[in-house]
């Protein structure tokens, strides 16, 4: 199985917003730039057959942004499992459920994305892989999906993302011209 974790886009500032917290949405930059981060995931070339969000309105819509770039036919799924406070546990528990060539695009929250990259990693959970927002960790997990056995292909911040794909789309406008 292979597995791309990204963190939600830039919010708005929880003392800024006055609704409730799971409706804090994103900014304008941070569709903006959320947008300019699936460019890169789509240069590199990922192909999600999976794709589950935070029920949280600023994953939810990050999602959304990333599916239509990254996997147009893909559905976006609602999953507990990534919502603010849940364990990392919970996470690789939803991957025992999918098959194992899955390709699976998560969205959701610090510090339990970073906790999951470690526990799948590592074996434990440990505050070593935090991602910024529109930051994103590719792995690959070896078949058991035993903490402990995953392999880290790629951890990018989102300035990298988003050069990754402003560079392939020049190119892709260069070779066309």
């Amino acid at each position: 199985m292979d597995c791309i974790l990204i963190r939600h886009g830039i919010a708005v500032e929880p003392d800024e917003w006055e609704g409730a917290e799971e409706n804090r949405p994103l900014t304008e930059k941070g569709k903006n730039r959320t947008r300019q981060v699936a460019e890169g995931l789509a240069a590199l070339d990922c192909k999600p057959t999976h794709l589950f969000t935070s029920p949280f309105v600023r994953a939810y819509d990050t999602a959304r942004l990333v599916r239509a770039v990254v996997c147009p036919t893909v559905k976006v799924e609602t999953r507990e499992e990534l919502a603010v406070g849940a364990k990392a546990e919970l996470l690789v528990g939803l991957f025992h459920t999918l098959p194992s060539d899955a390709v699976v695009l998560c969205v959701g929250h610090e510090p339990q994305l970073g906790e999951a990259v470690s526990l799948l990693l590592c074996g434990k959970t440990l505050p070593n892989f935090p991602l910024k927002k529109a930051g994103a960790a590719y792995l690959e997990i070896a078949d058991g999906l035993r903490p402990g056995q995953g392999r880290l292909c790629w951890l990018l911040q989102p300035m990298q993302l988003r050069a990754i794909g402003k560079r392939m789309h020049g190119k892709t406008r260069l070779g066309q011209d």
